[in-house]
């Protein structure tokens, strides 16, 4: 008897991982079309975060610039607005790939239920 239970237990294993496979094959096929279509997108968000941060910098360099030309500090203004700059580039590229919170104070959505608010 126990020969006759095993074929019937693998019948039902193959039984299951058929269906496991089966059920995983839709989510494959659109994972694949959406990394086709995620190219041009991922590549529109690096150019995005990368000129972000490079504006950070320049601008910081620029400021630097100017004031060691107004007041005569010739080094140090654009050492510290360099770095000032690089930082800002940085805290800007976080936000818009949204790794940190945004700036300000946060607006209350549907669903929070404001304690001031009449229902």
């Amino acid at each position: 008897m126990a020969n006759r239970e095993e074929p019937d237990d693998l019948e039902k294993r193959r039984r299951d991982l058929e269906a496991a496979l089966a059920a995983r094959k839709p989510e494959e096929l659109s994972d694949a079309r959406g990394a086709k279509t995620g190219g041009v997108s991922g590549f529109g968000n690096a150019l995005r975060l990368s000129s972000e941060f490079i504006a950070g910098i320049l601008v910081g360099a620029g400021l630097g610039w100017f004031i060691d030309r107004t007041a005569g500090t010739t080094p140090w203004g654009m050492i510290i607005f360099l770095l000032l700059g690089f930082g800002a580039g940085v805290l800007n590229v976080l936000r818009s790939a949204g790794l940190i919170a945004e700036f300000g104070p946060k607006s209350p959505t549907k669903g929070d239920g404001d304690p001031g608010e009449k229902k």
